[in-house]
Parts: structure tokens; sequence; C-alpha cells
């Protein structure tokens, strides 16, 4: 596959970017009180790591894999958990402010892909960016899915 200096460069930061999500979400994934979070945070950063794999086999001259990575485990349907105490008051503050970071790097990632996408001229490498990106979008979705259901993030 050919690739351009300049997508070369392009592809170089997204991956960059991409290492940097898979750090975060493994780090938040330990930080994380609520072991639905912890769940949501592992699973999202394979997919993290499976976007990193894409880039690299795309730097590498290959044709890149856009199956995405089998979860170890479902994750859990559900409402919203009840939080009484001090305590499970303070770790679901903990847990907004990993949540509200996460969310904000998936904007930013996703507004990098958007400008990456059309700077690339091969239409495979176009093709798996706009995967990556609408992985990245859900990704958002199923932060503020969280976020949403356990009050940490209003719609009004």
């Amino acid at each position: 596959m050919q690739i351009s200096q300049k997508e070369r460069m392009l592809l170089e930061d997204q991956k960059n970017q991409e290492e940097i999500c898979v750090k975060k979400y493994q780090n938040y994934a330990n930080q994380a009180q609520d072991p639905q979070l912890k769940q949501l945070f592992n699973k999202i950063a394979t997919e993290e790591q499976h976007h990193y794999d894409i880039i690299n086999q795309i730097l590498n001259g290959q044709q890149p894999n856009l199956n995405h990575p089998q979860p170890n485990q479902p994750m859990p349907q559900g409402g919203q958990i009840q939080q009484t105490s001090p305590q499970s008051t303070m770790n679901n503050l903990a847990d907004k402010v990993l949540c509200s970071d996460l969310l904000a790097t998936e904007k930013h990632v996703s507004g990098t892909y958007d400008t990456v996408i059309f700077e690339c001229a091969n239409p495979t490498i176009r093709q798996a960016l706009q995967h990556i990106q609408k992985d990245e979008q859900h990704h958002g979705k199923e932060l503020f899915d969280y976020m949403n259901s356990h009050g940490m993030y209003n719609v009004k």
C-alpha cells in the first residue's frame, strides 16, 4: 500500500493519540470506583489498542484488519446505581472526573480523525480511519450514556 509523506505524518500523530488513549483508559480503569465503569474503561482500552494496531498495520504497508476484538465479558446492562453514603458520593465525584476527562479526550480524538480523513488520498486509509472515527464517536456515546444514567451529565 502506497502512503504519501503527509499521510505517514498524520498517521504517526494518530498512532500517538491512540497510544495515549490506551494508557489513559487502562490507568483510569484502575482508578474507577464503580465496577461497571472499570469494565467499560477496560473494554474501550481494548478497542483503542485495536485502533493503534490498525494504524500500525497501515504504516507498515499492510492491509488493515478492521475486525473488532472479541470482548472478554459482556457489559452489564443496567439502571442507575443507588448512591447514599458520603463515601459513595465521593467515589461518584471521582468517577465523574475520570469520565469527563475521557469524554473530552474522545471529542478531541474524533475531531483530529475528521481532519486526517480529509487529508488522505488513499481510499483504503480513508476507509480505515472512518471506521476508527465511528468507534471513537461510539466511545463518546458510551461515556455520555454512563454519565447521564449515573447523574454525572444531566441533559436539560
